[in-house]
């Protein structure tokens, strides 16, 4: 690589890491700035967009790095949730506990399905992971111990040291640092051999299997660490509304997420978020003004899709690349 070149990489990843930084900095700014203007209820819903956002973010690595469209997700989303309600329930209340073992459920019942799964290919692996997802939403539904149709709910948020939980404040920003250090690992994944194997297999699984790569193995590497971090993103949720409910686990929640990649960017690493952030501020606006806020939300996002195709993230970047070069 010639010297030049390496100094426009460089360029552009200092780039991308200051601009990354700047956006850390004015989200972490959001609770003073709206609870200063009298807006507390939207800190609460702040929070919401970056759990659901943790969540959009663990489908893309799955769907845009390792080129697997899942669509059970919410499996692993509803997964953490219910480990959380669980755990609390028998006094398991510690945050620095109960939510790695949310993470670490929603891990291993990623590895089953992926294993099942990634047996078979194209629309037959989408339809066995929707599968897979409807069959652990029928089994909460059906455990009354669990709550059933009503959920199970927590009679207060996970402890967190000193940190009160119980403030939203507090609580975005714990959710900020949970996204946050999930973009840093993915983002160092997709840049290490892992990942460039992994995108290689998404391009071109065939000559990677010619070349001797473990590809199953690779896949499924790739499928638990987006169950994992969808179970984290249940544990937040679940804390977020005191309540595990089994529409967490509904086919239609990993429609939603599958949604949110897709408006955003698929394999844009900030794909998850720019989803989540449209998408839900498109429905907070929208209900405010009607009732029928659905078909409004279905022609606006017709209208984002026709005018960013690659995704709000890789419009917003060329928007930005094309203002940073004048």
């Amino acid at each position: 690589m010639a010297a030049s070149e390496k100094s426009a990489l460089y360029r552009q990843s200092a780039r991308r890491r200051a601009l990354a930084v700047v956006a850390l900095l004015v989200l972490a700014a959001l609770p003073p700035l709206l609870q200063a203007l009298g807006q507390d209820f939207y800190v609460s819903f702040a929070a919401r967009i970056l759990i659901f956002a943790l969540a959009a973010t663990s489908l893309n690595f799955i769907v845009g790095f390792g080129g697997m469209v899942a669509f059970g997700h919410a499996a692993f989303f509803g997964a953490g949730a219910y480990a959380v309600a669980i755990l609390a329930e028998r006094g398991v209340v510690s945050a620095f506990v109960a939510w790695p073992a949310a993470a670490a459920l929603a891990g291993l019942l990623s590895l089953a399905v992926g294993a099942v799964s990634l047996r078979t290919r194209g629309v037959y692996f989408i339809m066995i992971t929707l599968a897979f997802a409807q069959m652990i939403y029928y089994l909460f539904v059906s455990l009354q111990a669990w709550g059933g149709d009503d959920g199970l709910p927590l009679m207060a948020r996970s402890s967190f040291g000193p940190l009160d939980l119980g403030d939203d404040a507090a609580f975005y920003w714990v959710a900020l640092a949970c996204l946050a250090g999930a973009l840093f690992l993915l983002d160092r994944v997709a840049h290490a051999r892992f990942g460039r194997v992994l995108q290689a297999i998404r391009e071109n699984e065939s000559r990677m299997e010619a070349l001797g790569y473990p590809v199953a193995a690779y896949k499924l590497a790739c499928f638990v660490i987006g169950g994992t971090l969808a179970g984290l993103a249940g544990a937040l949720i679940a804390n977020h509304g005191l309540l595990a409910s089994p529409n967490l686990l509904h086919w239609t929640q990993s429609g939603t997420l599958l949604v949110m990649v897709i408006v955003g960017g698929v394999g844009a690493l900030y794909g998850g978020f720019a989803g989540a952030l449209t998408l839900l501020l498109l429905e907070e606006i929208l209900a405010g003004f009607t009732v029928h806020w659905h078909m409004a939300l279905g022609l606006l996002l017709l209208v984002v899709v026709f005018r960013a195709p690659r995704g709000v993230a890789a419009w917003l970047h060329g928007l930005f690349s094309r203002r940073g070069a004048k």
